[in-house]
C-alpha cells in the first residue's frame, strides 16, 4: 500500500545533521545531494536532471504546461527528462525544506533493467510521462532511508553507497513511472527518438539548431516531430532550447570571471540585446539587475549543475 503520511519524521531526524547550508548540496555518494531551504521560494522556471526527488519535510509544486504536479512527504518526484518547467517551494524556519536528490545513472538504469527482466515489470502502451509525482511505497521509504543511513558514515557511503542508490532506483523501476525510466534505455517507438534528440540538444544547445535538422536526427517528418516533440516536454522544439540556453545563462551569472555579453556568446545568443530581452521576459529580471541581486542568482536548490 502507499505510504501517504504527510511528515517522514525519520527521514527528517536523519537529514537534519547533515545539512548545514541552504541550497543544494553534494554528498559522500556521488549521484546524491541534499536540498535543503528555509524559506519560501516564489515560482521560478528551472530544469532538473533526471533524478528522483524524495522530499521529507515542506512540499513543492511543479507546474508543466497545464499540469500542477504536487511532490511532498508522501510522495516523490520522478523526472526522466531534462524539462524547463516552473516550480514553486513551501518552506519556512521552523518548519525548512529538507530532501534529497538521486541523479538517475542510464549506465546503472540498464543493468537493473537487463537483470530483473522485461517481464519484472508491468507494461505500459501510451507514451509515459516524463515528469510525474508517485506515492511512495514501504519498499522506496525502507531503500531512501537505508541511503541517507549511508550518508552518516563514510566508510558506509564508499563501500555501500552504490549499492543503496542501486537500491532506491530499483523500488522507482517498480512503481508507476518505471515505464518513463525503462524508456530511457529502450529504443524503441517516438518517445525514445525525443529522448535521443534532447541528448543532442543537451550536448549542443549553443549550436544553430533548427528544427530540419532536429527532425532528421529523429528519423521523422518535421510535423510528426514537432507534435511528438510538443506532446513531451510542452514546449515546441525552439521554444524548448531557448528555454535551456536561459537556464544556463543564469547558472553562469554566478561566475565572476564572465560577463553578460560572454555569457550570452556562450550559450548560443549572436545578440546581446536579444539576449537581455529574451532573459527578462523568462525571469522577470535583466541578467544584470538579477546578478546585483545576488551573487548566485536563486535557481531552484533541486537543479542539479549536472545538467549538460
Amino acid at each position: 500500500m502507499p505510504i501517504t503520511t504527510a511528515t517522514f519524521p525519520d527521514l527528517v531526524e536523519l537529514l537534519h545533521p547533515l545539512v548545514t547550508e541552504d541550497g543544494f548540496s553534494a554528498t559522500t555518494i556521488p549521484q546524491v545531494s541534499l536540498i535543503a531551504t528555509h524559506q519560501p521560494v516564489a515560482r521560478t522556471p528551472l530544469m532538473y536532471d533526471p533524478s528522483l526527488t524524495i522530499v521529507a519535510q515542506g512540499r513543492k509544486i511543479g507546474y508543466l504546461g497545464e499540469r500542477e504536479i504536487h511532490y511532498n512527504p508522501g510522495h516523490y518526484l520522478v523526472q526522466t527528462l531534462p524539462l524547463p518547467f516552473e516550480c514553486e517551494t513551501f518552506a519556512s524556519p521552523d518548519a525548512p525544506l529538507l530532501a534529497i536528490s538521486v541523479h538517475i545513472d542510464a549506465a546503472m538504469l540498464g543493468e537493473l533493467v537487463m537483470e530483473a527482466g522485461s517481464t519484472s515489470f508491468a507494461t505500459h502502451e501510451a507514451d509515459p510521462l516524463p515528469m510525474a509525482s508517485v506515492a511512495m511505497t514501504p519498499g522506496i521509504r525502507e531503500a531512501v532511508t537505508r541511503l541517507v543511513r549511508a550518508l552518516h558514515d563514510r566508510v558506509d557511503a564508499q563501500v555501500m553507497g552504490q549499492a543503496r542508490v542501486r537500491d532506491v532506483i530499483f523500488e522507482a523501476l517498480k512503481g508507476e513511472q518505471g515505464p518513463a525510466l525503462r524508456a530511457l534505455i529502450q529504443n524503441r517507438g517516438n518517445y525514445s527518438r525525443i529522448v535521443q534528440v534532447l541528448s543532442q540538444m543537451h550536448a549542443n544547445f549553443d549550436h544553430d539548431l533548427g528544427v530540419d535538422t532536429l527532425a532528421r536526427e529523429a528519423n521523422m517528418s518535421v510535423s510528426s516531430f514537432h507534435h511528438h516533440f510538443k506532446r513531451i516536454t510542452h514546449a515546441s522544439p525552439l521554444q524548448y532550447l531557448k528555454r535551456l540556453r536561459l537556464i544556463k545563462a543564469r547558472l553562469l551569472l554566478g561566475h565572476d570571471d564572465l560577463n553578460v555579453n560572454q555569457i550570452a556568446a556562450t550559450v548560443g545568443y549572436r545578440s546581446v540585446p536579444q539576449f537581455s530581452r529574451d532573459y527578462k521576459r523568462y525571469f522577470g529580471v535583466s541578467p544584470v539587475k538579477d546578478r546585483q541581486a545576488s551573487p548566485s542568482p536563486p535557481i531552484d536548490y533541486a537543479a542539479t549543475p549536472r545538467a549538460s
